[in-house]
């Protein structure tokens, strides 16, 4: 895997530009290679992260082996840092050179790049077969190495992070309107998924097959609804809770109306029911029976056995829904700046409309970065809850199949 992502990563280099250098914000600007950088910025830090790109490809010629698989982790890391601040000092060169208006954006040689070296790290500790513990610490260092680069201003003329000082008074509101948006959408999704897969459970008999009118039409409706696309769901949303709000004052001064946040709500939970019903379902059905059989001859009734037994033992793959649920809410949530809601996706859609990509980008990595960590954050809770011998579940998809 490791000479397969190398040639990738080299195809790359050869393939895409490193970074475009633009003299305004608005055109795509021109290219400027890997190759042409590392020329450039011969001394540090060009040498450094020439060396670090070098010995990494050495390192994947030679024999595996534990010692190995932590320097490929280390030294992946280390270059994923470097090429940042390459890219960095090379915005910095062109910024003396260049005029005041002058932009210089990351290209796509180093999107993939730092993809195929986060990949590199990763397989790295799934080999040497780490716990939780280090693989968080890995993490946390690597978010903890970037963000210390830039607040440190080593990438102060990146077109990004101008961006970013134009808009820094609005961004961290931005932010937190974003995790709003997931979090009060996670609520309702919780309150009526979880239920709804019990209830699923109970219609099935303890048997696999749902049955009852109910329980059969359940998922036909979610999977339905997961298929109207998202703006069109939050269009079809408005009018009815424009009528709701003004047949109801009390509604209104609550704050809710046919634009902002309670439509996205609405949409959000209705399309995060589909993963957090089924693991629900799924995580119930997974309990062995003989468990609850001789809970029963011990003498539990069903409530005992529901809270003892059956919550336990589920625990792991219904958080594997809400984890899919949770991730796809971080993503969707976006749209909703469409209808007044806020957050990130206002920024990004500010870029769209006026053709700044890296105002684009502005809004769109942040979102990528929450969405990382919530899924490694219910990863590393579904990892605690799990019961010992128990298989691990990576993903609601495994729920889903079983369910």
């Amino acid at each position: 895997m490791g000479l397969s992502l190398l040639a990738l990563g080299g195809l790359a280099v050869v393939s895409l530009p490193f970074l475009r250098v633009a003299p305004n914000r608005l055109v795509s600007g021109e290219a400027v290679s890997l190759l042409s950088v590392l020329r450039d910025l011969a001394s540090s830090p060009g040498w450094l992260v020439a060396a670090l790109l070098a010995g990494l490809a050495a390192v994947l010629f030679a024999r595996p082996s534990r010692a190995l698989h932590g320097v490929v982790a280390g030294l992946s890391v280390a270059a994923l840092v470097g090429l940042l601040w390459l890219a960095g000092a090379q915005a910095y060169f062109v910024a003396q050179t260049a005029s005041p208006i002058a932009r210089t954006s990351l290209g796509g040689a180093f999107w993939v790049m730092s993809l195929l070296l986060a990949l590199l790290a990763a397989d790295a500790l799934q080999r040497l077969r780490v716990g939780l513990g280090l693989r968080t610490a890995w993490l946390v260092a690597t978010l903890l190495l970037i963000l210390g680069l830039l607040a440190g201003g080593g990438c102060d003329n990146l077109s990004i992070m101008q961006e970013y000082a134009n808009r820094s008074d609005v961004f961290g509101q931005a932010m937190a309107r974003h995790i709003q948006i997931v979090l009060v959408a996670l609520l309702p999704t919780l309150l009526v998924g979880l239920p709804l897969g019990w209830l699923a459970r109970r219609g099935a008999g303890g048997h696999g097959r749902l049955q009852g009118r109910g329980a059969a039409a359940l998922f036909p409706v979610l999977n339905v609804i997961q298929t109207i696309p998202s703006i069109a769901l939050f269009g079809l949303l408005m009018a009815p809770l424009a009528l709701l709000a003004a047949a109801l004052p009390a509604l209104a001064r609550a704050g809710i109306s046919g634009v902002g946040l309670a439509p996205g709500v609405v949409a959000l939970t209705l399309y995060s029911l589909l993963p957090v019903v089924r693991g629900t379902l799924a995580g119930l059905e997974q309990v062995p029976s003989s468990v609850r059989d001789a809970a029963r001859g011990l003498g539990m009734g069903d409530a005992q056995i529901f809270w003892r037994i059956d919550v336990p033992l589920a625990a792991p793959v219904v958080l594997a829904g809400v984890r899919t649920a949770t991730v796809q809410m971080v993503g969707l949530a976006a749209v909703t700046a469409l209808i007044g809601a806020g957050g990130l996706g206002a920024i990004m859609f500010e870029g769209l409309f006026s053709s700044a990509e890296d105002l684009v980008l502005l809004g769109v990595i942040p979102i990528v970065a929450l969405g990382v960590v919530a899924d490694a954050a219910f990863g590393a809770l579904i990892s605690l809850l799990r019961p010992k011998g128990v298989e691990p579940v990576d993903n609601a998809l495994t729920a889903q199949q079983a369910a």
